[in-house]
């Protein structure tokens, strides 16, 4: 099974957290609506910030979003305009998706307060999300697959606190006329063990021949301990 689904979902609360806290007893898809919404919003508004994930916990009528970018500069802007963009798009968001639900949920229906936060993302290539996302942008600027597949392989390997990385690639490369898909590893990638540290992201890369996924996995060692990783 480690090689069908998602690494992330299979070590929640063993070597990984959730994105999202909350609990509410009445409508749980009406606030994962939200997160989905949210986390679409970001990523849209956000795409030159290099934003690996959004964190977002709630309370009575309060709902915090943490924003973890690879250039928070961006995501920030000049004088903080660029926070204030985000959080009026966040509250017409929220409020446009609870006046679709019928059933109260989390906080009221009311006034809600947005908190926004971000958190720079140092060690840019240890971190899959922020991988997929250079593979796909240089897919996107044409540039020979195999080059950016040897280039990236090679940059993460240098990394101290990488053990091992898998990335994979599907759809048109090169303006193929069929489809195929192309992957690279080196070191190990022990999907099966649930206390190995094993990060996942995939991203699309719109391209004139079409769609290309990328999928990268990125090991960084096993945890024995929480907040201890194990250096082998």
């Amino acid at each position: 099974m480690g090689q069908k689904v998602n690494p992330i979902n299979a070590r929640l609360g063993i070597t990984t957290d959730w994105s999202s806290k909350w609990f509410t007893n009445r409508s749980f898809a009406s606030p994962l609506r939200e997160d989905l919404a949210i986390r679409k919003f970001v990523n849209k508004k956000l795409k030159q910030g290099a934003i690996k994930d959004v964190l977002i916990e709630r309370s009575e009528n309060s709902v915090k979003v943490k924003i973890q970018a690879g250039r928070p500069g961006v995501v920030i802007g000049r004088g903080g305009t660029g926070i204030e963009e985000v959080k009026k798009g966040l509250l017409s968001i929220i409020m446009s998706e609870r006046s679709k639900s019928s059933k109260n949920i989390i906080g009221k229906k009311g006034r809600v307060g947005i908190s926004i936060e971000v958190e720079e993302v140092k060690n840019f290539e240890e971190n899959a999300a922020l991988v997929a996302q250079s593979v796909a942008e240089q897919l996107e600027k044409r540039i020979p697959f195999r080059r950016i597949l040897k280039g990236t392989l090679d940059a993460v390997s240098k990394q101290r606190g990488v053990k091992g990385i898998k990335i994979m690639i599907a759809g048109r490369l090169n303006g193929a006329e069929m489809s195929r898909r192309e992957w690279v590893i080196r070191g190990g990638i022990p999907l099966h063990t649930l206390r190995a540290d094993v990060d996942f992201a995939k991203y699309n890369a719109y391209t004139t021949f079409g769609v290309i996924g990328v999928k990268v996995w990125v090991y960084k060692g096993e945890i024995f301990k929480k907040g201890a990783e194990q250096k082998l």
